[in-house]
């Protein structure tokens, strides 16, 4: 067996879940919309899969690589985009499903599919998923880069001086590290790390001790690139590359010394990495972490992917060896390990094959004095258009100011080498009070936020971990000054990360302000993560897992009255997942009532719109460009009295009832038709990005009509806020 398993603590858990009869889900209350009962909500055709609608959605993502209006090096890097997505999608979700299958689990959502019929849909649509991410590129992306004179040289293009280098290389660089595997009984089948690269060897003949091998296993060094550049003197043309696994193909006999090498094929197994952790029954749950993640390399296998040329009984073989099922393999017409073209874009100095570059701007009230400025008016910054450099001013300039007494921030992910964290460590030494909330458990960012947290305490900071069972996704940052007698709290609330390298490719909003309201909102928001106590009422902001979804069910249930009465009734939406069923059905009840209801949601939706006599009124759409989009924003007409919120949280399940989130009011009356004008409807108006939903679940990529001007909110976000506007 590849992962032998007694007593899987999983198994608990989704024991206690299929005993239980109430949900795990922190309760709210019902909100009665008193409408039209005999209309069954409940209906399962009414709501579309969570997994296939986010598979819909990197489908989005691939046609961005097909699109020819892009330019070449950025539309490889949408197909290496991608690729990476589907990996995440096997590790996470794929890896769930599985483990509810083999656990017994029949926990079904709203679409009442059970997670083996979800699996064998999955199986269909991955699989012609990967056969479009592979003919893209041997058909239009490799002909395309060799027209811009960008070459991968197949072994069989290679000139004798690029055989001599190649052959230098791989004595001097390969050999020394690589560590062939004979199979047989004092070698078993080595352990395979998730998704690294590897070779499967077929043989003939006996070696040095006499004994006949018939297969061998080589793994790629992790250390080395999956593509190495040419040297001048090697290639004829000044941009050559070679891919790791043909160097390793082309000398593999040299491994194997005495013996035939009948074939080599490259192989990669994708592993089940969600970390688990018993939340019921740990005490640290640092340590425990930092005990699960070196088994993230190693979780159960989830998908199998192989060259496409290795002969079925090697891949039956292999198959067998990972404990995995036909639909799990993918026989692939290229490198396995797609994702690693990536670093191509940045190896190569073309800007004409990429997007313009940009300088991010600055609103135009932005002193140099960051609380001054704030003292004047709240502050709304729009990134990536706008810089995400004043976020870290805010605390470098906290940290120098002797008024300054404490900083108490939230981290979900800040990247490995974060300015904010180095600011904040800059502060702790100069004898501030920081009070850092470190989400430990955030997705494959675990190792390094075990490594800051650490590095903050070892500075003088206090660091807590949130709450065990409620992830702390919410983005908040306090700083206390204190001013003549009084103290002032100045606080910075955003929808994305504190994070400045996603800062520059994700779409999200930044307010400052110093608001008595809200920083005291902030204020108990924090005594909650670091203290125990009961919940506080809120003055302005919504809270999940408290207020958010309640507060959201309120005011879609407000709009329906309104349109009830004959007044004006308008909602929009702007999210990257819509899942939460109650969320829907306030929705859908919305819809019957009249109200209009724009949704822009990113990825994953599970609401169908455009259902006769249900929602019909609901228009959904989905912008994928340049910029993930990340903004979270919600517009509620009130009749005449326009509510605009901005929040950390998706409307999931997930965000809205097991996660601490936050959701701020756009008050500033400027900043509000801001958020209005050019955070929802110029998304509305764009017609060159936007995929549109329709009632059978699928998107439509929206071109601009006969006539009509084209619009791309992006791009017009780009001339409007960026520093060449």
């Amino acid at each position: 067996m590849d992962n032998p398993r007694t007593e899987d603590p999983r198994a608990r858990v989704y024991a206690r879940r299929k005993a239980s009869k109430t949900t795990e889900q922190l309760t709210t209350p019902s909100i009665n919309t008193n409408t039209m009962e005999e209309i069954d909500l409940n209906r399962p055709d009414l709501y579309i899969n969570r997994e296939l609608s986010l598979l819909a959605f990197h489908r989005r993502v691939l046609a961005q690589a097909k699109d020819t209006s892009k330019p070449l090096l950025e539309r490889l890097r949408f197909l290496c985009i991608a690729s990476s997505n589907l990996d995440e999608f096997y590790e996470v979700r794929v890896a769930g499903l599985k483990e509810q299958v083999q656990f017994g689990s029949v926990q079904t959502g709203a679409d009442n599919l059970s997670p083996q019929e979800i699996l064998n849909r999955i199986s269909i649509a991955a699989h012609d998923f990967v056969d479009e991410q592979y003919r893209l590129l041997n058909n239009e992306i490799i002909p395309s880069l060799e027209k811009e004179n960008i070459y991968f040289l197949k072994r069989d293009q290679w000139n004798e001086t690029q055989n001599q280098w190649i052959r230098d290389y791989f004595n001097n660089e390969l050999l020394p590290i690589l560590s062939p595997i004979g199979l047989d009984p004092a070698h078993p089948f080595p352990r395979i790390l998730n998704k690294s690269l590897n070779f499967i060897v077929s043989l003939k003949g006996k070696d040095a001790f006499g004994r006949n091998i018939d297969m061998a296993v080589v793994q790629a060094p992790r250390a080395l690139p999956r593509l190495i550049s040419l040297p001048a003197e090697a290639s004829q043309r000044p941009q050559e590359f070679v891919f790791l696994s043909s160097i390793i193909h082309a000398h593999v006999a040299d491994l194997f010394p005495g013996m035939e090498v009948l074939g080599c094929y490259q192989f990669r197994l994708t592993r089940n990495s969600d970390l688990f952790v018993d939340e019921e029954e740990v005490d640290d749950l640092l340590r425990a972490l930092e005990g699960e993640l070196p088994g993230r390399r190693y979780g159960d296998s989830v998908r199998l992917e192989v060259a496409d040329n290795c002969p079925e009984k090697i891949v039956n073989y292999l198959l067998k060896k990972f404990q995995l099922e036909q639909r799990e393999l993918f026989q692939v017409n290229g490198p396995v390990n797609l994702g690693r073209l990536i670093a191509i874009p940045d190896m190569l100095d073309r800007p004409e094959l990429k997007y313009p570059s940009f300088t991010s701007g600055l609103p135009k009230n932005l002193g140099r004095n960051l609380f001054a400025t704030i003292r004047e008016g709240d502050v709304l910054l729009h990134h990536p258009f706008q810089s995400f450099t004043p976020v870290i001013d805010f605390v470098r300039q906290a940290a120098a100011d002797p008024q300054v007494l404490a900083i108490k921030q939230t981290l979900y992910r800040t990247g490995p080498d974060s300015v904010l964290v180095d600011a904040l460590v800059e502060a702790a030494k100069a004898g501030k009070e920081i009070t850092v909330v470190v989400e430990l458990r955030a997705r494959f960012d675990e190792e390094a936020n075990i490594r800051l947290a650490n590095r903050l305490q070892e500075a003088g900071a206090h660091v807590v971990y949130g709450v065990v069972g409620f992830k702390t996704h919410a983005k908040i940052m306090m700083i206390i000054r204190r001013e003549g007698k009084k103290l002032r709290r100045y606080v910075h609330l955003g929808t994305g990360n504190y994070h400045a390298k996603t800062a520059r490719i994700y779409t999200d909003y930044g307010l400052f302000t110093c608001d008595e309201d809200i920083g005291e909102d902030v204020h108990k928001i924090f005594m909650q993560l670091t203290s125990l106590g009961r919940n506080a009422k809120m003055r302005k902001m919504l809270q999940a897992p408290f207020t958010l979804h309640s507060g959201m069910i309120e005011r879609i249930a407000r709009e329906a009255e309104n349109a009830k009465e004959g007044k004006p009734a308008h909602i929009i939406v702007k999210v990257n997942a819509l899942t939460e069923a109650e969320i829907i059905r306030s929705l859908y009840r919305a819809s019957m009532a009249g109200v209009k209801i724009d949704l822009i949601v990113r990825g994953i939706c599970c609401l169908r719109p455009g259902v006769e006599g249900i929602s019909e009124n609901i228009h959904v759409r989905s912008v994928v460009g340049r910029f993930l989009e990340h903004t979270r924003c919600f517009y509620f007409h009130n009749d005449g009295k326009p509510e605009v919120y901005c929040a950390s949280a998706d409307w999931m399940d997930r965000n809205l009832l097991k996660r601490v989130e936050e959701c701020f009011p756009i008050e500033h009356p400027e900043l509000k038709e801001r958020v209005i004008e050019q955070g929802l409807k110029l998304y509305l108006a764009d017609n060159t990005q936007a995929w549109v939903l329709d009632s059978e679940g699928n998107y439509t990529w929206l071109k601009p009509k006969e006539g009509e001007a084209p619009i791309s909110a992006q791009t017009t976000l780009l001339q409007h806020l960026t520093d060449k506007a």
